[in-house]
């Protein structure tokens, strides 16, 4: 439950959010992920990233390797639900050397598999389905599994806030307070005002990915990231 205890340890954690930029369009990776990211390299932002769909491995691993020599931090988000697809994303994430892999749902065998590969995992918690993905379940449920999931050695928490199908401004402000490890905020962030909710719950991170291709915050691409780094960073 969400207490004013948990708020002063909120207000202890208050930092800049770090911007994740996911080349993708409603959870599938854009066909020219890579023209973009080239457009794009000099930007502001430090994480890069996409998912699992429909990029070939041969692309993907090339495409991380070039955002990497461009002194990126990178980002593989598979939205995906059962066991075995969740291993064959840490996989790709290892073939791809690519430093996070966030999304699937937890099990000990993809935490296991990117603990011996150096691979940070943040898994997704709550009951996630579908694509674009929904997020369902209590937000003192959701909180206690983000708990066990750490516990056990994942290195953080992709939680679909804004996917939530209950309050989302309280689940994420509770379960940042409440998660002593990097929480990023995924999915449908796609206006100023969300921008000023991300910062009032103050995340280790969050990602937009449909949002800069809608133009929410209006500009070529490299504008909005600039943009949205400039409007959390000030």
């Amino acid at each position: 439950m969400f207490t004013f205890n948990n708020l002063i340890n909120l207000k202890t954690k208050q930092h800049s959010p770090e911007l994740i930029v996911m080349l993708t369009w409603h959870d599938y990776t854009v066909e020219n992920a890579e023209e973009i990211f080239e457009q794009c390299k000099l930007s502001k932002a430090k994480y890069w990233g996409f998912k699992e769909h429909p990029l070939p491995l041969d692309r993907m691993k090339a495409l991380f390797h070039h955002m990497k020599q461009c002194g990126k931090t990178t980002v593989l988000e598979v939205v995906a639900y059962t066991e075995q697809e969740g291993l064959e994303g840490a996989r790709i994430a290892a073939t791809c050397g690519c430093d996070i892999l966030m999304g699937t749902k937890f099990h000990d065998s993809i935490n296991s598999y990117c603990l011996e590969h150096g691979i940070k995992y943040m898994p997704f918690v709550g009951d996630v389905t579908g694509r674009p993905s929904v997020l369902e379940g209590t937000i003192d449920g959701i909180i206690a599994q983000a708990q066990d999931y750490i516990a056990k050695g994942a290195y953080g928490i992709d939680l679909l806030g804004y996917r939530f199908t209950g309050d989302a401004r309280a689940l994420n402000q509770a379960l940042v307070a409440a998660v002593d490890a990097p929480v990023c905020l995924a999915g449908s962030i796609d206006s100023y005002s969300r921008l000023d909710e991300v910062l009032e719950s103050s995340p280790w991170a969050f990602t937009i990915g449909s949002a800069f291709f809608e133009n929410k915050f209006d500009g070529t691409f490299l504008e909005q990231v600039n943009k949205v780094c400039d409007y959390m960073s000030r």
